[in-house]
C-alpha cells in the first residue's frame, strides 16, 4: 500500500499525465494526493496563519520530506508529528529528522492519516485534494478539540467556512491557504 499526502500541485504535472508508477500510485484508493512539496514560503505562512505557539502539537498529514514539521519545531518551537504512509518517504524523512537532532521535538510515523488518532493535535496541516479533504473531515471532527486549527494549502474543505483565506504568489504560482477553527466548523 503506497500513500503520500505531501504537497499537491495538480496543474501541469497531472495534465502532463504521470507516467508509470506515479500513475499507479495515485490510482490507489489509499493515496490522498500525489507527492509534491509545499514551497517553504507557503509552509511558513501556513504555520504563521495557524498561530502556532511554542509547545503546541502540529500534525502534518502526508508529511513528505518533513518540511512542515521541521519548520514547526525550528521556527515555532512546537512539537510535531508527520504521518506518511509510503515507507520509502517515511524512512528518508525519519532519518533526516534524526540527523538534524530534532527527534525530541519531531516524530515521523508510518501510517494512514485516515486511520490515525489526531486528538493530541493543536494544528493539522494539509496539502491534499479537495476530495481527500472531504474524506478526512470525519476524522478531523472526531478527534480534534474545539481549540484546534486546520490549515489547508490550495484545497478547501467543502462545507466548512474558513476563518482566513490568504493568497500568495511563489515562483509565479498563486497559492491559497485556508485556516479553519474546529470550534467554528462544529457550530
Amino acid at each position: 500500500m503506497k500513500f503520500s499526502l505531501g504537497a499537491v500541485v495538480v496543474g501541469a504535472a497531472l495534465l502532463a499525465g504521470p507516467s508509470g508508477s506515479a500513475a499507479q500510485r495515485f490510482s490507489d484508493p489509499d493515496i490522498l494526493a500525489p507527492s509534491y512539496p509545499s514551497p517553504q514560503a507557503v509552509v511558513d505562512q501556513m504555520l504563521t496563519i495557524a498561530e502556532v505557539k511554542p509547545g503546541e502539537m502540529v500534525y502534518d498529514l502526508g508529511c513528505g520530506d518533513g518540511r512542515i514539521v521541521i519548520s514547526a519545531a525550528r521556527q515555532f518551537r512546537a512539537k510535531a508529528v508527520g504521518i506518511e504512509i509510503r515507507r520509502d518517504i517515511y524512512e528518508k524523512t525519519a532519518a533526516a529528522v534524526a540527523a538534524m537532532g530534532l527527534a525530541d521535538q519531531v516524530k515521523i510515523v508510518q501510517g494512514d492519516a485516515l486511520r490515525y488518532d489526531l486528538s493530541p493535535a493543536d494544528v493539522v496541516t494539509l496539502y491534499l485534494l479537495t476530495s481527500s479533504n472531504e474524506r478526512l473531515k470525519p476524522a478531523l471532527l472526531k478527534y480534534l478539540k474545539p481549540s484546534a486549527r486546520v490549515v489547508s494549502h490550495d484545497f478547501e474543505i467543502r462545507g466548512w467556512k474558513p476563518a482566513t483565506v490568504r493568497k500568495m504568489e511563489v515562483g509565479g504560482q498563486t497559492h491559497a491557504i485556508y485556516l479553519y477553527r474546529i470550534a467554528d466548523v462544529q457550530k
